[in-house]
């Protein structure tokens, strides 16, 4: 997987609503600012509202940041088939399985899988339809989730990222202030939300969290 996954921008259009913000010009912004990585997370947006924003920012986004679509095959494959440059999509333990995932998606597209147990992990790792990355959570308590697991805390989460060999990126209530303890952990990579999309600008958070992850090196 050659995709740069350190600062993983996962969106809510809520609260970038919340916070002023259109959200693909958020999203730009923090690219801009040093994201890496975007997954498209919108939950409660229509099927035809998350489809037009994976499309926009498919078009707009550098060749260089991947962009995910959470959960919604079905959102990927019609932005791909639009001729929007889509990376692949970010699953749960509760939806699809990874097989048909893989199957839907192609060789060719990332695949990334929520995991926060050993078992989940080592299950991943050993996947014959090829995980590309996990993102394990929650780091802290979250309220931009409602099916968060518990808290991890940064001791357990170093412990998971040592099982298995995937990219593991850490996720949930994430600030500019744990990157440094992630990094040194393992992790390819530390996913935010409202650490950006609560912004008031989203570039300065961005640049931020790349300055931290970088120092950290």
């Amino acid at each position: 997987m050659n995709a740069d996954l350190s600062v993983y921008l996962v969106t809510d259009s809520r609260l970038a609503a919340a916070a002023g913000h259109d959200l693909v010009e958020l999203v730009l912004a923090a690219v801009e600012g040093g994201a890496t990585a975007v997954q498209v997370r919108e939950k409660d947006a229509p099927a035809r509202e998350f489809l037009a924003t994976v499309t926009r920012l498919g078009r707009a986004l550098p060749e260089g940041v991947a962009l995910l679509v959470n959960d919604r095959v079905d959102v990927f494959l019609a932005a791909r088939g639009s001729g929007a440059r889509v990376s692949g999509v970010h699953v749960g333990q509760s939806d699809l399985p990874v097989a048909t995932v893989r199957e839907m998606i192609g060789p060719d597209a990332l695949l990334g899988l929520s995991a926060s147990t050993p078992e989940q992990l080592r299950e991943a790792a050993a996947h014959p339809s090829r995980v590309d990355y996990v993102g394990i959570g929650a780091l802290h308590p979250t309220t931009t989730k409602r099916d968060a697991p518990a808290a991890l805390g940064h001791d357990e989460f170093a412990r998971l990222v040592a099982v298995g060999d995937l990219p593991a990126v850490g996720i949930g209530g994430v600030t500019e202030a744990d990157l440094p303890r992630m990094r040194a952990a393992g992790a390819a990579g530390a996913a935010v939300v409202s650490a950006i999309c609560s912004a008031p600008d989203p570039a300065v958070a961005a640049r931020r969290l790349r300055a931290a992850w970088g120092a950290s090196s």
